[in-house]
């Protein structure tokens, strides 16, 4: 992991291999933003022109390097857009400052130091500054000859190793206490990418619940792992009945962090499948190699209880994580069985493909019984809902507007593009079921909604409750961009920590 520092030293005498700057796209051309005046008084105030004639334009993601000046200890300027410049008197935005600290990072891997002297008006910013720095500077090569020494091996890089803020203030409380929450955040949702991006041969049910006990045991949280009998035992059919067809077999892990101050509960629900073959119902050719990322929902409620706990945040925040392995077999659940879940209710089994909400099913139940104050899902659900978000939007759904308003303002405030997305009554008729109480399928279109519909059964009389379906951007397909990298994101993680702040500061409503 990348390190943080703060630190006051002026750019020009600073020992590193590159020193960071911002640069805005201005009404008549590149604009070097604060942060980086010692760097542009070496220029004699002419960078931006310098920038300008090598191309740069102050675009988002854009990356410009070019040598330092004379008198500079360290080698290489790089200047990295922010996108639009703000308007007279306004900051720049958080996200716009993560993105570019997160690309800048990636563009310096193998870097031992690097300065960022991006703008740092109020501490917010450094939080910013070094959230996208350590989720930028991400890198997943446990599977790689390179990741064996450094980077030393095969022709890879490793990440920068170390990242000093300028102009960070680091005797500031409000600095370091936003540096140190952004350390934390970051690290967890990079323990979630890991998990996401580990093959399924490596992590199975029973593997994803041993780094979830490990986990607990170093930060004080109570952790509770139910295996086959104990599940079988509970009567949690919809877990029970989607790992039936696997060699590894399901588990449903409790993770509590409590704290005394509390007056707030919240329940993280995660869809855990460590790999999705579809089942009976297989999935088409060419829909198989990524399903290692089903579990991300679990990832994301994992990492975002762990951090609660880093935090000490005033706030009681149980994670659920619902795992198993759905597969094909003769003992596996086959399109037209029934399952009698966890709530007593049955489900009549149309397409062993609609997993995720069985086994979630299970978990909301269990998690309604000790009546939070509020619950949020997490889960790959649907394909259906990236033909209408596309792949870096995840929907949110609720039982109550305003809670659905509430967790997407948290989502927005973090730099988690998210929209609000309805739950129609009349949707629900389609998943009637000559045979159950329910079936798992419902209609065609809407498909994303049908699943939020069903998954809504099984929350407890009274209990608010907000579905969050991260199908798209939960794994990142194409390339990497602003501070997300290819493969598993760790979607989620910084929406769950938020509204576990908010919780906590009594402002969740």
């Amino acid at each position: 992991m990348t390190a943080l520092t703060l630190s006051t030293a002026a750019a020009p005498g600073l020992r590193a291999d590159a020193i960071v700057i911002g640069v805005a796209k201005g009404a008549k051309g590149p604009s070097v933003a604060p942060g980086a005046e010692a760097v542009d008084k070496a220029y004699d105030g002419r960078l931006a022109g310098v920038l300008e004639t090598l191309g740069a334009s102050g675009a988002e993601g854009e990356v410009t390097k070019l040598p330092a000046p004379s008198g500079f200890k360290a080698p290489v300027v790089v200047a990295v857009g922010l996108g639009a410049e703000p308007g007279k008197g306004a900051g720049y935005d958080a996200e716009a400052l993560r993105r570019a600290a997160g690309v800048a990072a990636r563009a310096l891997a193998g870097a031992k130091k690097a300065a960022f002297a991006l703008p740092l008006a109020e501490a917010a910013d450094a939080g910013a500054v070094g959230e996208g720095v350590l989720l930028g500077a991400y890198s997943f090569d446990a599977y790689k000859e390179s990741g064996r020494d450094a980077g030393a091996k095969g022709g890879g890089k490793a990440p920068l190793a170390e990242a000093a803020l300028l102009g960070a203030k680091p005797r500031d409380k409000a600095y370091k206490a936003a540096v140190e929450r952004a350390a934390a955040v970051a690290e967890e949702l990079n323990r979630a990418r890991d998990l996401v991006n580990t093959p399924p041969n490596d992590l199975n049910p029973e593997a994803f619940a041993a780094v979830a006990q490990a986990a607990a045991k170093e930060h004080g949280i109570k952790v509770q792992v139910l295996d086959e009998k104990a599940l079988t035992k509970g009567g949690y059919g919809g877990i029970l009945g989607v790992g039936a067809g696997s060699a590894s077999g399901p588990r449903l892990v409790k993770l509590s962090y409590t704290s005394p101050k509390a007056k707030k509960s919240l329940a993280f629900v995660g869809k855990g499948i460590t790999y999705d073959s579809g089942g009976i119902s297989l999935k088409p050719a060419g829909h198989n190699e990524t399903m290692k990322c089903d579990m991300a929902g679990a990832a994301a409620v994992f990492a975002a209880v762990v951090a609660a706990a880093r935090l000490g945040l005033e706030a009681n925040v149980t994670g659920w994580l619902a795992l198993a392995e759905n597969m094909p077999s003769g003992s596996a659940t086959r399109p037209g069985d029934v399952l009698r879940m966890y709530s007593g209710k049955t489900v009549e089994v149309l397409n062993t493909d609609a997993e995720g909400r069985l086994v979630l099913a299970d978990a909301l139940w269990a998690a309604s019984q000790e009546k939070p104050d509020a619950i949020i899902d997490v889960a790959t659900l649907t394909g259906a809902i990236m033909l209408a978000l596309g792949s870096r939007t995840y929907a949110v759904m609720a039982n109550d507007d305003a809670f659905r308003s509430a967790v997407h303002e948290a989502a927005e405030e973090v730099g988690e593009p998210a929209w609000p997305m309805p739950l129609p009554e009349h949707l629900r008729k389609g998943m009637d079921s000559p045979t159950a109480d329910i079936a798992n399928m419902g209609e065609r279109m809407g498909g994303g909604l049908v699943a939020g519909l069903f998954l809504r059964e099984f929350v407890g009389e009274g209990i608010t409750w907000a579905h969050l379906d991260i199908a798209g951007p939960a794994f990142n397909e194409g390339g990497p961009f602003g501070y997300t990298p290819k493969g598993g994101t760790g979607t989620a993680v910084r929406t769950l920590v938020r509204v576990a702040e908010l919780a906590a500061a009594g402002e969740l409503g």
